[in-house]
């Protein structure tokens, strides 16, 4: 499928179906300042309100039986992204993601030496700012070099299906519960779900600790997977890589990964791997959690060295791969809390070729995206461009929300004052540990404190949190029925 063209007639009026009460939409904000946004109400859920009708239409269109937080959710980000169209300055999400397996199990991970525990980095941005991500991203892989899939202790979801007390699969709980943490805030009343007491006692020794976020709605969340090759014998990062799959030596393999005609041993293996997935996602449907599920990014990555299995394979076999997805999620599972996110890496030739062939369709598709891992605030891609607009000019014609998935660099910082004026993205992640400078194993961008303050300080920055953490809205308002 070719680059769709960009009709100059969508960007029209905002829908402001959705009323967040605080945050700076741009129908709540035509012809204001960034410094005349309302100031944040915070405080605890209260009534829940009713979803308004045209609410999250276009994702109604994907899945008829959407729930209503998952529309609520996505309608948020559509008026962000009309907003931007139509010219105004309505906000950003600052994002940050998590490498659950990374801060529990990793001693060199991050800015010091030791295990840090499961939403060390959320908390790190409030240690340096004041303030929390207003969305939060985890992911459910890659494993931590187990010989099969596993959680923590036996739970309602879990228990008979996957081994339990799992050796270096307590992350997996772990990051369930910050999910849920920061949907409905922590700490919480007893409300059927895990972690509301704060500490838990896990059946391997362990502790776990959720950060406090104000003990009300405290922002969005997401989940990307970076899943082991289908059949893997080892669950760990290496083998997520293509150069250690099958398909770096066997030109047919992926093909009868997505063979669902047939079954094939692959094909099973990749279901399988689905429904571990599945299961963690059902629990957060059951107790009404939204998630932006980002699955096989980074497809259109040069090669078969550092790209993941699933990355410069055929196009029509990759959007096979995501149809077998969401066809299994939503179709066979039925999950309906899902806001589906196609996020390309940056595509300059180095890591990434145009992507426009791999997208899977709009009936497949709610948010698009790039993670970028080319050049740098300092150095943008292409002479005289300005940084990330590529991407972002590239990604209009789908019209649809447009995220920033996965950056080393904070969007604001001294090399780059105004992204989020130039490049008004909805949604901004930072990668793990690169919100942090210092790191022992740092990345290739390194965030100064100053770097990441002046982002959550920034007049159109979206952060999270409740309370006392000053959030921009009060996230609460997309808690509907």
């Amino acid at each position: 499928m070719g680059l769709p063209r960009l009709s100059r007639t969508w960007a029209g009026a905002l829908s402001c179906t959705v009323l967040v009460l605080t945050v700076a939409a741009a129908c709540a904000l035509e012809g204001a300042s960034p410094g005349d946004r309302p100031a944040p109400t915070g405080g605890q859920l209260g009534t829940v309100r009713a979803l308004p009708p045209g609410a999250g239409a276009d994702l109604l269109k994907r899945d008829p039986k959407a729930s209503p937080q998952a529309r609520a959710v996505y309608q948020f980000l559509a008026d962000l992204e009309q907003g931007a169209r139509a010219g105004k300055t309505p906000g950003t999400v600052i994002g940050q993601h998590i490498e659950a397996q990374n801060e529990l199990y990793n001693v060199d991970y991050g800015d010091y030496e030791g295990i840090k525990g499961v939403g060390y980095y959320y908390k790190k941005a409030a240690d340096i700012t004041g303030k929390l991500p207003g969305f939060v991203e985890t992911d459910l892989g890659p494993g931590y070099g187990q010989s099969s899939w596993g959680v923590g202790d036996p739970r309602t979801y879990s228990a008979g299906k996957w081994p339990t007390c799992s050796s270096k699969w307590q992350y997996t709980d772990d990051e369930v519960d910050l999910l849920a943490a920061v949907w409905l805030g922590h700490p919480r009343a007893q409300d059927g779900t895990y972690g509301t007491s704060g500490t838990q006692q896990n059946c391997d020794g362990s502790t776990t600790t959720i950060p406090d976020n104000g003990g009300a709605p405290a922002g969005i969340v997401g989940m990307s997977f970076h899943e082991p090759y289908p059949g893997s014998p080892v669950k760990s990062f290496d083998r997520v890589l293509c150069r250690n799959s099958p398909a770096a030596t066997d030109p047919g393999w992926f093909s009868r990964v997505v063979d669902a005609t047939h079954k094939t041993p692959e094909y099973q293996a990749l279901i399988q791997d689905l429904s571990y997935v599945a299961d963690h996602l059902q629990y957060l449907a059951e107790h009404d959690i939204p998630v932006i599920f980002r699955p096989y990014h980074e497809m259109n990555s040069t090669g078969c060295g550092d790209g993941f299995w699933w990355s410069g394979q055929k196009p029509a076999d990759y959007q096979a791969l995501w149809r077998i997805t969401y066809d299994y999620l939503v179709k066979t599972r039925g999950l309906h809390n899902l806001v589906f996110a196609w996020t390309p890496v940056s595509w300059d030739g180095a890591p990434g070729v145009d992507p426009w062939n791999y997208y899977p369709g709009d009936q497949y598709v709610d948010l698009v995206g790039v993670d970028d891992y080319s050049g740098s605030p300092t150095h943008p891609i292409g002479t005289g461009e300005v940084w990330t607009k590529r991407y972002y000019d590239g990604l209009a014609a789908y019209k649809k929300p447009r995220i920033m998935a996965e950056s080393f660099a904070v969007p604001v910082n001294s090399r780059q004052p105004d992204t989020l004026q130039r490049t008004p993205w909805t949604l901004w992640t930072v990668w793990g540990q690169s919100l942090t400078s210092g790191n022992l194993h740092p990345d290739a961008i390194t965030n100064s404190n100053a770097d990441v303050k002046a982002s959550y300080d920034a007049p159109t920055a979206i952060t999270g949190g409740a309370a006392a953490y000053s959030s921009s809205i009060d996230w609460s308002s997309l808690h509907v029925r």
